[in-house]
Order: structure tokens, then C-alpha cells, then sequence
């Protein structure tokens, strides 16, 4: 059996990038993988260690050195490589210098496909101490790091400057330099606790060494859960339950190696206020987690958690009062401040606020969304009056001083605006519910005006920034158009609404006037449309179920919805494979005989009793199937379409389409057109596979 060594690999730098510590730490670890993947070392358990000043990873029994490797090279086929008398040819004999052995040392390898000559030879495996350097270096360089530095006269970049370097296989270092720094076996404790060298004699003492002197939890997912338990529990200990948000407990999680939980305060009269910006304070500036009670209510306790085990941890928790304070002062402030003017008298002002160079002030923005929001809104049966005054001020809250302290805030903060002001509840929901969907898997608009407003909002976002060709590229989508084409897709299909998207997009280009020329709204339709094929495979919809739909090109897309899912139904169907065919033959046929097809199917001249019986069959479903089609129960459709199969297959198998006698030929090229107008009703099944 191979002999086996642990492997240790530490970089020391300085304070890493929080929000990115994790991500780097995996991809680290995913490089080194890769890398003895490529040079075939094989090993056992690897685990990557990260805190705001390390990255490291433990491997398990890897070899000492790589298994020696039989090579194999191909030279000439047989034929080439002997003449009839079994002679070397000059093919052979070149490849056997090539090979630096004799003609008669080569082996033949001989398969289905041919017979050749082959050259085997063993290659010796390498030491793999001396592979561990350029599998690290080239670990360290595929980082996903944005922007990379230099410090001192080096020219190599890192994301931060590093500061030791440990290489250590088995109880022996390996010789190397990284970043201008001589790999030994020391490591870093705690910046504060333990701030000298601490000797490693092998990779297994790593992580319990720095735990239990160094005074660092280097695993980050345990580190993680250290810091949630604390936090739990003070929360509980406090009468309430902390509000854990997952990307925030990594940032933390990525700020600290020795992570201490303390409970702080703040004065209740600060309660008063809408407590997002409360919240908003504590998560972004001072990195807290808030707490509330049984009803959800916020309650007047923060959790901080510190990097230090301090001897007087009352001083510390004073001082995170304290700097919070000020911060809880500033925005009781705006709030008072705001509060003194209505949104309704903010709404001139928009007219200085610019929405695009090219496209006006949010201003002109707000009226042509108010006008395509009451649009909808009449559309879908709801308040057209309320939807326009909606739309009017929905941007008002962009002026406020807490808005512009706390942009994440837009929205929220109108509608709290608006009740203060004592507008309709519709109405100030609207006003948070425009921005949905935020991201992904968000919530969608409850309120018709809310629906009204947001679908305005995004698609006259959508038609504006294409009428002056600022289309998403590649990576680059600067006005999120993407996500505003999703959304707006997302709250119609989602929300059952019946829409026309295709009109609503021609109605707001038409609100722009000259700005957007003919040809905007189908570009941003069928920008949607790619977008939605988007959504459907995210949705386990296969593509051709998507194609079969999108070649009818329905405008409604909870219409398009209703035909995806029949479809996909159908297509479980034990009939669809020969349904399929069939349809795909037809509209072959129908494109060969294009302008032949007798107006109706005469059925006096209808010779074959395979025709006659399709005939028959098609006439009793076609008033059931048309009212299906009509209610959009597509599935129920597609199911009474499905039992034609028979009488489809036995079609094709006994009748001739295309034959000589002219009348015959319209007459069945018309049946096979009233069938295929039928199955069209749902979409081109033809293009399912």
C-alpha cells in the first residue's frame, strides 16, 4: 500500500473580505481538489478552514508520490505500417525512433475499428511535495477576486497582503515561496489573545491547536453555529428571539475568530418609529441582530458579537450603545422632518429628479406609469382612479430624508408616509408592493393597485430603456431589466391576471411618443420571452414543451401558462408520440399543398372509411374541444384531442393525401387542415420531440 501523509495549507494575510470569505474559502479548497485531480493524487477527507485571516485547508492521506502511470501512444495503422512482404515501412520505422525504441519492441493494438501499432512505456510518478507548490499557487490565482492588490515591491497581486505561509506534509515543509513569503510550519493565534508563532508539528494538530492556544475557531461552519448558539440563547435569556439573517451571520461569521455574543440596548422610545430603518441601522452599519417578541413586534435589545474575550465585557456592550444612539437620534430626526410635508407636495419636485438622460425626470416617468397603471387597473376590475393617484406618488418617497439615508427603504417608506397622511390602505400598500419582486422567490403584489402599479412601473421601464438601445448585454444589465421582465412576468402568470402583455407594451411606447419607434414593443416582448423560457426551465418544463407554446406566440401570459402545463400533461400521454408525428406530418403536408384546401371538408367526397371515420369523429369533438379551448382548459382539450390517435394513424396508414384526382386531394388536405387548426389551439405539437 502507497505511503500516505496529511497535508496542511495555510496563507496568512490581512483582514480578509468578510462578504467574500466563505466563497473564497470553497473556491480555495475546490482549486486544490482540482488540481490533484489533474496530476491523479488521489486522497482522503479534505477541509477548508477560514477566518478573517486565514485560509487553509487539511487533506487527508495523500501519497507521497504519484502511482506510476502507463502511457500510451498510437503510431500507424497496420496497413501502413508493413509492405507485403513484412517489412517496416518508413511510417513504422519513423515512429519507433519517435519512441526511441526498435520496430520489433512495439506492441499492436487491435480493435473494431482498425488494427495499429502502439508504443507502451511506464512513466515514473513525481514526488508529490514537489507538485504541492504550483497546485497552491494555482489555487490562490483562480480566486474569484474582484480586484487583487500589490503592497511592498512585489509584483505579485493578492487580495490582501500575506504574511505566513504554512506548507506542511506530514511532519516535514515543504520548500517554497508564495507571494514573497518563505512557506514554514508556524501559524498565527488570535491578533489580541495570541499574537505570537505557534509551532505545528503535524497537519492534524492545526485546528485544535489554534482553538485551545491560539484562541481561533478556524472552521467556519463551526464557527457559524458557535455564533448562532450564542445568540439564541441571550435571546431567549432577554424574553425574545433573535431575527437570524443567514447572509449576515456569515458576514459576521467572516469578522471574527474567537466570536463572543453580548446583549445591548436602546431606548424604547425610539419604538415609536417604523422600525425598519431601525433595522435597517443595526444589520447594515453595526453588523446586530435585532430581536422581537411573540407578535413579531421589534423590542428595544441588539446582539453584537465581538472578537475578543473581553476581561470587561459591561464596557464593551456600553460602547456599542453609545455608538448606536446617535444613529437611532438621526433617523427619529428625518422622520419628523418627513413627516411635515405630504407626498402629494412632493410630486412637482420630481420634476427635477432625472430618470434618464434621454428619457426625462421621474417626474415624466410617474405620469406615464400613472396612465398605463389605471390602464391595467380598469383591466383587472379595480380602482382606475386610485391606481393613477398610486403611480403619481409612488416616487415621492425618493425625496425623503430617510429614503436618502436608507435607500433600500424606497417604497416601505411610502407606504408608512401614506398611512401617516391617513391615504387609503390600498393605496399605501401600493406603494411598497411597486418594487415586487425584489429578487428571486420574493413576494409577489397582494393588492390589485399594488399589481397595477408594479406592472406599469417595470414595463414602462422596460420599453424606455429599449426605445434608446440600451439593451442588456452579457453581464451587463445597468437598469435591471432583466429582473423587471421576470417580475412583471411572474406577478401575471402567478397572480392569474388576463393580460395582454403585447398590448400593454404598445400602450406605453405609445406614451413616450417619438422616443420609442416603431418595432420597441415586439424587441421587448420578445425580450420577455426569452426570459420566460428562463423561468420554465428553472420550472423542470423541457424546452420543446416551451417551443411547441411559444410558436403559437400567445400575447397572455397566463394564457401561455395554462397552454405550458397542458402541453406538458399531453406530452405524458401515451398518444403524444404518434400525435406528435402526426402533426408534424400534417403541417409538412399542408406546407407542400399550401392554397389547395377546399374551404370545407365535403363529405360526400370522402371514399376511404378511414377518412369518413376521421371525419366522423373530428365533427362530434369539435364544439366540445372549441368550448374548452375558449374556457383555456387546454389540459381537458388536448385529453379529448388525444383519443383521435387511432383513427389518425389508421389515416395515414390506408389514405392517400397527395393523390392525382384534384378534388380528392383539396378535400383531404382540407380535413387534415381542420385537424391541425384543432390541435393549434393549444400549440405546434409538431415540435415536440
Amino acid at each position: 500500500m502507497a505511503e500516505t501523509r496529511d497535508l496542511l495549507v495555510e496563507i496568512g494575510t490581512e483582514e480578509l473580505p468578510p462578504k467574500a470569505l466563505r466563497r473564497l474559502a470553497e473556491a480555495f479548497a475546490d482549486g486544490v481538489r482540482a488540481g490533484l485531480a489533474k496530476h491523479d493524487l488521489r486522497h482522503g477527507e479534505l477541509r477548508y478552514y477560514a477566518t478573517p485571516r486565514r485560509l487553509a485547508v487539511v487533506l487527508r492521506a495523500l501519497p507521497v508520490t504519484q502511482g506510476d502511470r502507463v502511457v500510451e501512444r498510437r503510431g500507424p495503422a497496420l496497413s501502413a505500417a508493413f509492405d507485403d512482404e513484412g517489412n517496416p515501412s518508413k511510417a513504422a520505422l519513423g515512429f519507433a525512433r519517435s519512441c526511441n525504441v526498435t520496430v520489433d519492441a512495439l506492441e499492436r493494438l487491435e480493435t473494431e475499428q482498425g488494427a495499429w501499432l502502439v508504443c507502451r512505456s511506464v512513466q515514473r510518478g513525481v514526488a508529490t511535495r514537489e507538485l504541492i507548490p504550483a497546485i497552491v499557487e494555482s489555487a490562490l490565482s483562480a480566486l474569484p477576486v474582484p480586484k487583487r492588490m500589490r503592497w511592498g515591491e512585489l509584483r505579485a497581486e493578492f487580495v490582501r497582503p500575506v504574511h505566513w505561509l504554512v506548507l506542511l506534509f506530514g511532519d516535514e515543509v515543504i520548500d517554497a515561496e508564495l507571494y514573497g513569503v518563505r512557506a514554514g510550519r508556524e501559524t498565527r493565534g488570535h491578533r489580541y489573545h495570541h499574537p505570537a508563532p505557534m509551532y505545528l508539528a503535524e497537519p492534524a494538530v492545526y485546528a485544535p491547536l489554534l482553538e485551545t492556544e491560539g484562541h481561533v475557531l478556524a472552521d467556519f461552519a463551526a464557527r457559524k453555529e458557535a455564533i448562532r448558539g450564542q445568540i439564541v440563547e441571550i435571546a431567549r435569556t432577554a424574553g425574545g428571539a433573535a431575527v437570524i439573517d443567514e447572509a449576515l451571520l456569515d458576514e459576521v461569521t467572516a469578522l471574527v475568530e474567537w466570536p463572543v455574543a453580548l446583549l445591548g440596548d436602546f431606548e424604547a422610545r425610539f419604538l415609536a418609529l417604523p422600525p425598519e430603518p431601525l433595522i435597517s441601522t443595526m444589520k447594515g452599519n453595526q453588523k446586530y441582530f435585532h430581536l422581537i417578541d411573540a407578535t413579531g413586534k421589534l423590542l428595544p435589545h441588539f446582539i453584537t458579537v465581538c472578537n475578543i474575550d473581553s476581561r470587561d465585557p459591561a464596557q464593551v456592550r456600553a460602547g456599542n450603545e453609545r455608538v448606536i444612539r446617535p444613529r437611532f437620534s438621526d433617523a427619529a430626526f428625518f422622520w419628523e422632518q418627513d413627516l411635515r410635508q405630504t407626498l402629494e407636495q412632493r410630486v412637482d419636485t420630481l420634476k427635477t429628479v432625472l430618470f434618464q438622460a434621454k428619457l426625462g425626470s421621474v417626474y415624466d416617468k410617474s405620469q406615464r406609469t400613472a396612465a398605463l397603471a389605471g390602464e391595467i387597473a380598469a383591466q383587472l376590475g379595480a380602482d382606475r382612479a386610485l391606481a393613477e393617484q398610486a403611480a403619481r406618488l409612488a416616487k415621492c418617497d425618493l425625496l425623503t430624508n430617510m429614503v436618502s439615508e436608507f435607500p433600500e427603504l424606497q417604497g416601505l417608506m411610502g407606504r408608512y408616509y401614506a398611512v401617516a397622511e391617513g391615504l387609503p390602505a390600498e393605496l399605501a400598500e401600493a406603494l411598497d408592493e411597486q418594487y415586487l419582486p425584489r429578487q428571486a422567490g420574493d413576494r409577489l403584489p397582494a393588492t390589485a393597485t399594488g399589481r397595477a402599479l408594479a406592472l406599469a412601473d417595470k414595463l414602462d421601464t422596460l420599453v424606455g430603456i429599449f426605445a434608446i438601445g440600451q439593451v442588456p448585454s452579457g453581464d451587463k444589465d445597468p437598469y435591471a431589466l432583466r429582473r423587471a421582465a421576470l417580475g412583471a412576468l411572474r406577478i401575471i402568470i402567478e397572480c392569474a391576471l388576463p393580460l395582454d402583455v403585447e398590448a400593454l407594451l404598445k400602450r406605453a411606447a405609445h406614451s413616450y411618443g417619438g422616443v420609442a419607434a416603431a418595432g420597441v414593443a415586439d424587441a421587448v416582448f420578445d425580450f420577455m420571452m426569452e426570459r420566460l423560457r428562463a423561468y420554465y426551465l428553472d420550472a423542470g418544463i423541457r424546452p420543446d414543451v416551451f417551443e411547441a407554446v411559444l410558436a403559437n406566440r400567445p400575447t397572455r401570459p397566463h394564457d401561455f401558462d395554462l397552454r405550458i402545463r397542458a402541453v406538458a400533461v399531453f406530452r405524458d400521454l401515451p398518444e403524444a408520440e404518434s400525435l406528435a408525428a402526426a402533426n408534424k406530418r400534417i403541417r409538412n403536408l399542408l406546407k407542400q399543398a399550401e392554397g389547395e384546401a377546399a374551404a370545407v371538408v365535403q363529405a360526400d367526397q370522402l371514399l376511404e372509411p378511414a377518412e369518413r371515420a376521421l371525419h366522423q369523429q373530428l365533427s362530434a369533438l369539435r364544439d366540445e374541444v372549441s368550448a374548452l379551448f375558449d374556457a383555456g382548459d387546454y389540459t381537458a382539450a388536448l385529453r379529448r384531442l388525444a383519443s383521435l390517435r387511432v383513427a389518425v394513424d389508421v389515416f395515414f396508414d390506408t389514405v392517400m393525401v397527395m393523390t392525382d384526382d384534384a378534388a380528392l386531394r383539396r378535400n383531404r388536405i382540407a380535413l387534415l387542415a381542420a385537424l391541425h387548426g384543432l390541435f393549434s389551439r393549444a400549440a405546434d405539437l409538431s415540435r415536440l420531440q
